[in-house]
């Protein structure tokens, strides 16, 4: 009867010990893929504080002109618009490069250092109509020129995105386009300073006159 009782009691014993040693494996699965989540921040400027991010939520805007005017009432209070996306994976959390136009800031910006993607097409320069499946291409050109051709960007750190839809056309696929940019981005420089510019056709109108001159 003893001789039962101790063979119980280690049966017991060991059951409880493969237990914990299940439960501990779990926890260091749970554990590792916690770790293994990757951060990216793109556009994100080198000595900027993270609480000045403020999220933009694409399905909250019944247009493109309200996440328009969304992202500049952001930028007009010292904040700084940004979208993030979260995977199994990976967050990723993409900061706009904004204006607020009662700045009364010069919209300068060359257009060799433009590359435009209106309604989910790519432009540039007298080129429009280009499907997104040529970005890397496009992304490339203007990326490795260094000002050799003065049609194409004249440095990476001067390229600039502009995002741009209509209110006939579905801004719904913007997530996707940034997911595609920024990857490209990331696969050609391996760096993640991408700046985007979400604007409007006003965007790069000049500034009004002044009216002691009208």
């Amino acid at each position: 009867m003893e001789n039962k009782f101790k063979i119980s009691f280690t049966v017991i014993l060991i059951l409880t010990i493969i237990g914990c040693q299940n439960i501990n494996k779990k926890e260091n699965v749970s554990e590792q893929k916690e770790t293994a989540l990757v951060q990216m921040e793109f556009g994100k400027w080198n000595n900027q504080n993270d609480s000045l991010g403020v999220e933009l939520d694409v399905n909250n805007f019944e247009n493109w002109l309200e996440l328009i005017n969304r992202a500049e009432k952001i930028v007009c209070n010292d904040s700084i618009p940004k979208i993030t996306s979260t995977t199994d994976s990976e967050i990723k959390t993409i900061y706009f490069r904004n204006t607020c136009s009662k700045e009364d800031s010069f919209r300068i910006i060359k257009t060799k250092n433009v590359i435009s993607i209106y309604n989910n097409k790519i432009s540039k320069n007298k080129e429009s109509g280009i499907p997104l499946d040529s970005l890397e291409n496009v992304l490339r050109k203007n990326i490795e020129n260094n000002g050799e051709n003065l049609e194409l960007s004249e440095s990476p750190e001067k390229l600039m995105i502009c995002i741009q839809y209509d209110d006939k056309n579905d801004f719904e696929n913007l997530p996707n386009t940034l997911k595609q940019l920024t990857e490209t981005y990331y696969r050609i420089t391996n760096k993640t300073d991408l700046k985007i510019l979400l604007v409007d056709k006003k965007y790069f109108s000049p500034p009004p006159r002044p009216k002691d001159e009208i």
